[in-house]
């Protein structure tokens, strides 16, 4: 017994022969709990800009206080003898006071605190749509790496298929075949019984003998006594005396019974128990020695190549020993074919991950021969320098050989568990982001040590509890809904970096430029702390409902080393800080623009108080608009932005509110109510930022080409 093991019925004396992590399940155990935590890829760049970001701020906080002194002390006070003269103590510490405030400000302007909650916001948003497609996520890592999948190790078994073996074939030893059971003649059919029936770890209850329910067994065992049908509730009067279990390093059973009749059955991989066999079973049940194999060989690729798990049936008259080895002599009782059908979506999920720049390899415990069809099935052996190798032969290469096979690798037959840790383990360290799917105990430590772990929904509760993402359906399309989930995560974070720095190159610049230009704070603390709040908290809340569009998967995979802003989104930050920038100035400076905001009653003892509410109103409206800018990549501004309430919700918000603090914001914010005709020209010069960075995207459509993937 392996520890965690359920004891269904019976009783017995056990021995204990190792415990804790010394047992398998506890090794495994043992393995998950010391798997180092990790950042995602993601998390990892992110991290890293988030400190360019902040140096960023805390320079740019720097140079705009010493603008701000700079002003004062040479610009109006002419230097620093006549403004110590002309300014008392009192006076110098509030200078000094605002200007480190301002400092304070601006760095909490361009630090990025609003990225965490957005990344949050996103999945909270889209959890409900993973769950309609199948997709539970367990942990944020494996949602946010999987946009970033290069390679995913697959199961076959109920993730690329249905997960229903059935008995599609029956080869004899004379190589004749059958296809049901009551087409086997009847000596060699009770043949074929007996040795199902009582070489099985299940349990079977027979209350009901036309439907017979099997409890335990794996998919294949149990394949094997549904094929019995009815006949599987009928009794031998015999008795197990000993037996060697299922192993997947053996890949074979035996059980040694007594009674009415005495003899070993042994069950396992065909190729195995075949080569073992030196005599078979005629259709009248005698024994008849076996003088070629090759008729049988050519047989079993013949079902192979159908996609055919094969199962061969034996029996012999010697009993087992102590160690887990087969008989010698065995008498080949039946070959059996068993086919799971493949799922209708396996096949276009699978081209679906390969427009994705994504390499999938399927890892399985079938015969060479069966994974190659089961592979060229689904199209994942497409090319002649695609590779399918089995379990020994990757044992037999060194690390370096592996990685170096691994571009080509497209088929592990015959697999062990540890073959998927140690592809995973290689992969990494070639620098790929890993996916690998899984089911059993001895999977987990593979799932949880890939970058993302998807765990079955109908696997074991370690390999749940060591995977990153749940796959409720055991289904491949839903696996790869997942990556398309994790890529729109990373389009949304995109999106909020072009809105969100363009907005801190343009603050800094105006802030830093405005106290030379004679204007001694364009945007009080007040109102930078509440576009702040526009650019981080709400513009974070417009871009996390972003759709899910499946352009996304006919793009590559974005390499762990690349920078997470490209080229394009500097181009787009850039223009579109320095466009912000220079109408800022323009606003402030310009006697054109001064003259549609003239100084009335409104003003008081402030005669630029109109003017400078105009220019809080146009900041924040020239950055609303920027919005549509940042998150379409094509001329399309619209583009599903139905799709996208948020978006729509926010934007309408942040007009509303800004619209509502010039009227109510006052001495706080510093403001006066406008006239309708002032709004429309604090709109207008807003609105200017659209086609400028709509002159860019047509600029770079010409001149480096769309990079929409269409």
């Amino acid at each position: 017994l392996a520890r965690a093991a359920l004891v269904e019925d019976g009783e017995g004396v056990m021995r204990v022969t190792a415990v804790g992590d010394q047992t398998s399940y506890g090794a495994s155990v043992k393995d998950i709990a010391e798997a180092e935590t990790r950042l995602s890829p993601l998390q990892e760049k992110l991290a890293v800009l988030g400190q360019r970001i902040s140096q960023f701020g805390y320079i740019g906080a720097l140079f705009i206080a010493f603008s701000f002194m700079f002003n004062h002390i040479f610009l109006e006070g002419g230097g620093w003898s006549t403004y110590l003269a002309a300014h008392e103590g009192g006076e110098i510490a509030y200078h000094l006071v605002t200007a480190t405030v301002l400092a304070i400000i601006i760095i909490v302007v361009a630090v990025p605190e609003g990225l965490p909650m957005m990344i949050a916001v996103v999945l909270s948003l889209n959890m409900r749509k993973l769950l309609r497609a199948n997709v539970l996520v367990r942990k944020l890592l494996g949602i946010e790496t999987s946009g970033s999948l290069t390679v995913l190790f697959t199961d076959k078994t109920g993730t690329l298929t249905a997960g229903h073996l059935q008995v599609a074939e029956i080869v004899g030893g004379d190589a004749q075949h059958y296809k049901g059971l009551g087409e086997i003649p009847e000596a060699l059919q009770q043949q074929v019984v007996f040795a199902l029936r009582n070489n099985t770890s299940a349990s079977v209850d027979a209350s009901d003998p036309k439907n017979p329910l099997i409890v335990g067994a794996n998919s294949t065992g149990k394949a094997l006594l549904q094929f019995l049908g009815p006949k599987l509730a009928e009794q031998d009067n015999v008795e197990q005396i000993a037996s060697i279990p299922f192993n997947s390093a053996y890949k074979f059973s035996a059980a040694q019974v007594q009674g009415d009749r005495s003899e070993t059955l042994v069950k396992g991989a065909a190729e195995i128990i075949l080569a073992d066999c030196t005599h078979y079973l005629d259709t009248q049940g005698n024994r008849q020695e076996l003088p070629s194999k090759d008729a049988l060989l050519q047989e079993m690729r013949g079902l192979s190549g159908r996609a055919m798990r094969l199962i061969g049936l034996a029996v012999s008259d010697q009993a087992l020993g102590r160690d887990p080895e087969l008989p010698e002599g065995l008498t080949l009782v039946a070959i059996f074919g068993l086919r799971d059908e493949m799922r209708k979506e396996s096949k276009p999920a699978v081209k679906r991950s390969h427009a994705a720049g994504i390499q999938v390899v399927m890892i399985t415990g079938d015969a060479k021969d069966t994974a190659v069809a089961i592979a060229k099935e689904v199209n994942i052996l497409e090319d002649d320098d695609h590779l399918a190798i089995t379990s020994k032969e990757l044992g037999g290469l060194s690390d370096d050989e592996v990685k170096q096979a691994l571009p080509n690798l497209r088929v592990v037959a015959r697999a062990l568990p540890t073959d998927k840790s140690r592809l995973v383990k290689l992969a990494k360290e070639m620098n790929w982001v890993v996916g690998m799917t899984g089911d059993g105990v001895n999977d987990a430590p593979a799932v949880k040590n890939a970058d993302v772990g998807f765990a079955m929904g109908s696997g074991t509760d370690l390999t749940k509890e060591s995977g990153h993402i749940i796959i409720l359906d055991n289904n491949f399309l839903s696996l790869t809904n997942a990556v398309l989930y994790g890529r729109t995560l990373i389009k949304s974070i995109r999106k909020f970096l072009i809105f969100q720095l363009s907005v801190n190159v343009a603050a800094i610049l105006v802030a830093f430029l405005g106290p030379f230009l004679g204007i001694d704070l364009p945007l009080t603390m007040t109102q930078l702390l509440w576009i702040n709040i526009v650019m981080d908290t709400l513009a974070a809340f417009a871009f996390s409902g972003e759709a899910a569009l499946t352009r996304y998967m006919l793009e590559k995979p974005v390499p762990k080393d690349a920078s997470l802003i490209t080229g394009d989104m500097w181009s787009a930050i850039i223009v579109g800080g320095l466009t912000i920038a220079t109408l800022s100035l323009f606003f402030l400076t310009s006697s054109f623009v001064q003259g549609l905001f003239p100084c009335d009653e409104r003003c008081g003892d402030n005669d630029q108080i109109v003017l400078l509410t105009a220019f809080f109103g146009f900041f924040v409206f020239v950055n609303n608009f920027n919005k549509f800018n940042a998150r379409t990549e094509g001329l399309n501004l619209f583009e599903h932005l139905t799709e996208n309430r948020n978006f729509i919700g926010v934007v309408i918000l942040i007009f509303i509110l800004q619209i509502s603090f010039t009227y109510f914001g006052g001495e706080i914010l510093r403001t006066v109510g406008l006239t309708l005709q002032e709004w429309l020209y604090v709109l207008g010069f807003a609105f200017i930022i659209v086609p400028v960075d709509l002159a860019r995207k047509f600029l770079r459509n010409l001149l480096v080409g769309n990079p929409v993937v269409q």
